[in-house]
């Protein structure tokens, strides 16, 4: 095809998926390493001789949920490379709204009552891993119909009866590269 056929509609196409991808994963690694840090350091009293005793907790001890969601978010955004059509756009819904559940979590850590002083900086990066992963996802159920899917070659085909397909017999190797010559899988029996 010239300059105007299917390669050159493809090329945006794949921009926007590459974003999209990119918009997921750093949003939920960077509220998966967020919530790994410690947002609240408590001080307990002793005893008058005794040193006080301080106690750190991080977001995922606060708000537990936290983490599993941001890997669901990791694991959303290399979904979205596998799927196509509607299923992508369905996933790219459901990232939408775990992005959003991120960034209340993130906004709950800045203004909820977690004990002490909370840092801010934290759940302010917990926040912002929410709304790109949901801008990730927005993009995603929005625009990713229109992206290309992963290539045919990775789907298993099935077998050709011309060639004398069928399982392979012998435990020669001979016959073992002949049958994936023909593109049959020389285990199956």
């Amino acid at each position: 095809m010239g300059p105007g056929g299917a390669g050159a509609r493809s090329a945006p196409g794949r921009r926007e998926l590459a974003y999209a991808v990119l918009l997921c994963l750093a949003g939920a690694g960077l509220a998966l390493w967020a919530v790994t840090r410690t947002w609240v350091v408590d001080v307990a009293d002793r005893a008058e001789l005794l040193p006080l005793v301080e106690e750190g907790r991080t977001g995922g001890q606060l708000l537990a949920w936290l983490p599993a969601l941001s890997l669901v978010g990791l694991a959303g955004g290399g979904a979205v490379l596998a799927t196509r059509g509607r299923v992508r756009r369905v996933l790219g819904g459901l990232l939408v709204i775990l992005g959003l559940t991120l960034a209340a979590g993130g906004g709950y850590g800045l203004l909820g009552n977690l004990g002490d002083l909370v840092t801010w900086a934290w759940p302010a990066l917990v926040l912002l891993g929410g709304i790109l992963t949901a801008a990730g996802g927005a993009l995603t159920l929005l625009r990713g119909h229109r992206w290309p899917a992963m290539g045919t070659r990775y789907e298993r085909r099935p077998a050709q009866s011309a060639g004398g397909g069928g399982p392979i017999v012998g435990a020669g190797t001979v016959e073992a590269w002949e049958a994936l010559d023909r593109g049959e899988d020389p285990t199956a029996h």
